[in-house]
């Protein structure tokens, strides 16, 4: 390691202490130019979402864990159960992959069956959970 000379150390300070005292981060304002629409919009898209009933059948819940584990499994699951669809929920701090859309409680049993025989943490959802 090499030691400076005093007069050095000097400079370097005083020339590090003048650039910095010209920096200046993020010293603009913004203005944000929004069509009153939008907020009307988005306030209709809130009451449509609270009027749709999406729990109403039952699913299975085949993993719950990491984001990259989950989208491998559900990538299986949907090559193996090409007819039953599923879906990734976040539910923190797991990512959850939820398959079927089963209007009754013995088809779903029955899939939860043959669904069982490849994953081993699964379990059924009822609905309005």
């Amino acid at each position: 390691m090499r030691i400076l000379t005093p007069s050095t150390r000097v400079f370097l300070t005083l020339t590090t202490l003048t650039l910095a005292y010209n920096i200046h981060a993020q010293d603009q304002n913004l203005t944000l130019n929004q069509d009153p629409k939008f907020e009307q919009l988005l306030n209709d898209k809130r009451k449509i979402n609270t009027s749709i009933n999406t729990n109403d059948t039952y699913r299975i819940q085949i993993f719950s864990g990491k984001s990259d584990e989950a989208k491998k499994t559900l990538n299986d699951f949907k090559r193996e159960f090409y007819a039953v669809d599923g879906t990734i929920i976040f539910n923190t701090p797991n990512y959850k992959v939820i398959v079927g859309n089963f209007k009754t409680r013995i088809e779903a049993e029955r899939n939860l069956a043959e669904i069982k025989k490849k994953y081993k943490s699964v379990f059924l959802l009822k609905p309005g959970k």
